[in-house]
């Protein structure tokens, strides 16, 4: 299959940049709003995201070093809900929005939807997060239900899996722990440990407020503004870092039973962080495993049709700040034939190179994801903040990716994916 012409190519570039535009306006407290407003649509999502998760536990606000206990992130998510005047749930209920949120590795979320009353909602979300609230009682409260919580994700297969393979690759960095902490750990959280994190990553400068449906910037800078956000924000020097991860992989395999019906597996590589902004490097992390496993791949079709894997087999890419791993996990009944196939492919691929048509089908179906993404409120409001929050635009990563040719992948595979960062856990049947 032939490459586009240059000019051809470059008109594709512009054109997909184009329909990722989407409003972008700083406010003088340091907030970022994006918004895409999207005619004739009836819904309209937003998101408001701060740059903090749950890999973020050593900090330094104002020159004063604070330490965290696994779990505070999503702790905090829970408890922002919260307030003096009741619970935010019970406030979109009165306006018949649906509201959640959730915690990442590097990234806390709070959403809604909602057909209508959107001052009223986007009151409600910029108010509850700008004003947190927290006693010892509502916490000691919040650390039973939570408790509950981290026993479901004890139960979990797919967590315990990734869990153990980080511990394997990871010898310090925090996404050995799990995103919700321990009982034990989130036990001595205070009102002043949570304090402290919302000073120092619920600033608006660390945060973005996305916003995408049948909804004008204007209405939206004007929720802004009820909420004070036009004003200059309190100034906080806050500092964090990881400290790298050398010398060999600390473990190179794991293995434990759970109740499952069918063996588990993870086949993981450490890789190095991908440097922040750094749109080319995490595409290229993207597509690899998509051309050596992918759907469209012979040795996807040979795992298939010999029934070793379902089709919730696959790889993926989990990199937070410090850190970045590409996993190949699923379920089988021979799992180590599985990974060592896998293994096989990755050689055979570094030795004699990745098919020129492949890669041009894997691109161009994830170049068609991205733009489909646009076409839903929910995913352009979520994949518009998740760039920021990764320091670049939307538009720049479909242009990033336009640009990716199959030479950069066979250059990729000849540093990456190395069998001596892997390591491998698998989880029987108990």
């Amino acid at each position: 299959m032939k490459n586009f012409d240059a000019p051809r190519a470059a008109a594709i570039r512009q054109k997909a940049a184009a329909a990722a535009s989407c409003q972008v306006i700083t406010l003088p407290s340091g907030l970022t709003v994006l918004c895409r407003t999207m005619p004739g649509y009836s819904t309209v999502h937003a998101m408001y995201a701060a740059d903090f998760g749950a890999v973020t536990r050593n900090f330094t606000l104002d020159g004063r070093p604070v330490s965290l206990p696994a779990g505070t992130a999503h702790f905090l998510e829970h408890k922002m809900f919260e307030s003096d005047q009741g619970d935010a749930f019970d406030l979109y209920a009165k306006t018949g929005a649906s509201a959640n949120a959730f915690t990442g590795y590097d990234r806390t979320c709070y959403i809604f939807s909602a057909t209508g009353g959107f001052d009223e909602n986007l009151d409600i979300l910029l108010g509850m997060v700008g004003h947190p609230y927290f006693t010892e009682a509502t916490i000691a409260k919040e650390q039973g239900i939570i408790g509950q919580e981290i026993k479901m994700y004890e139960d979990s297969p797919d967590w315990r899996l990734l869990t153990a393979l980080f511990r394997c690759l990871y010898r310090q960095h925090p996404i050995r722990d799990d995103i919700a902490g321990t009982v034990q750990s989130i036990a001595t959280l205070t009102p002043e440990i949570l304090y402290d994190c919302t000073t120092a990553f619920y600033r608006p400068g660390n945060m973005v407020l996305s916003v995408a449906g049948n909804i004008a910037p204007e209405q939206v800078l004007r929720a802004c503004q009820r909420a004070g956000l036009d004003e200059p924000a309190p100034a906080h020097t806050v500092s964090w870092q990881f400290l790298p991860e050398d010398g060999p992989i600390p473990q190179k395999e794991a293995t434990f039973t759970m109740p499952v019906t069918k063996p588990c597996f993870a086949l993981g590589y450490r890789e190095a962080p991908l440097p922040r902004g750094d749109a080319r490097q995490e595409i290229l992390c993207d597509i690899l495993p998509e051309l050596i496993c992918g759907g469209m791949t012979t040795l996807y079709r040979r795992l298939y049709d010999e029934s070793l894997v379902n089709p919730d087999f696959g790889g993926d890419t989990v990199a937070p700040r410090g850190c970045c791993c590409i996993a190949f996990t699923g379920e089988s009944a021979q799992p180590r034939k599985v990974a060592e196939l896998l293994r096989q492919e990755i050689d055979r691929l570094r030795r004699e190179g990745v098919d020129e048509e492949l890669f041009t089908l894997v691109k161009n179906q994830m170049y068609g994801e991205l733009l489909a993404d646009l076409e839903c409120v929910e995913d352009a409001a979520a994949q518009m903040a998740g760039a920021q929050l990764k320091g670049r635009s939307l538009a720049s990563e479909i242009e990033t990716l336009a640009a990716l040719t199959v030479e950069d992948a066979n250059k990729a595979l000849q540093t990456m994916l190395r069998e001596e960062n892997s390591a491998y856990v698998q989880i029987d049947p108990q």
